[in-house]
């Protein structure tokens, strides 16, 4: 779509092979979020993978069970990211870009869970009838890998898919600027103000 990106390896073994993954998916991966987000996000991506596990650690704070990560103004990918399936790389990449796109309109204090519930909307594949979890998932429990983690990633998910599909992915999107925006409200009155009910009768399906 006119935009341009910059692929650095640095150094990881298989490291050029996947900037090439990374590269064919990125015309639909930026279609993808364009869709949600609109046109409006940094003409340049910068894409690094990190050439080693302490590399990424000390690049991108992340962790042997992180993928990528999207400090500052660019994603950087673990080399360990090499081993992934097309369809993992694929949602990652999404995911990642996502952030990328978003980072100058998310507040620093933006609650965890709902920012990265609407990246995975955007990174993975839709389902047909998302269900909303009974309890969403806590910033802390998205802080403690594990089992846990994984678990509070998928309910951050079921939610920010259940909005989309049940009041359309532009009310998901004006969601995040009210609740995960500059100046924003905190998520009950955001979903409140924007979908017209109480988060505690959404997440009881009484919407």
């Amino acid at each position: 779509d006119g935009r341009t990106a910059a692929l650095i390896d640095l150094g990881a073994p298989g490291g050029d092979v996947l900037l090439e993954r990374i590269a064919s998916e990125l015309p639909a991966a930026t279609e993808a979020v364009t869709s949600f987000w609109g046109p409006q996000w940094p003409r340049e991506v910068e894409i690094v993978v990190a050439g080693t596990a302490d590399q990424f650690e000390a690049l991108a704070a992340g962790g042997a069970d992180t993928a990528a990560t999207t400090p500052a103004e660019r994603i950087i990918f673990s080399p360990a990211a090499a081993a992934m399936t097309d369809d993992d790389l694929r949602i990652v990449l999404r995911h990642e870009l996502f952030h990328h796109a978003a980072r100058g309109d998310t507040a620093i204090d933006a609650p965890v869970w709902l920012v990265e519930g609407v990246a995975d909307y955007v990174g993975r594949p839709p389902v047909p009838e998302p269900v909303m979890p009974a309890v969403v998932p806590t910033d802390e429990e998205l802080s403690t890998p594990g089992p846990r983690r994984s678990a509070a990633y998928d309910r951050a998910w079921e939610f920010a898919s259940y909005v989309a599909a049940t009041y359309g992915p532009g009310k998901l999107r004006e969601l995040y600027v009210a609740a995960c925006g500059h100046g924003h409200r905190d998520v009950e009155t955001a979903v409140r103000d924007v979908l017209g009910v109480n988060l505690a009768a959404l997440t009881a399906g009484s919407s």
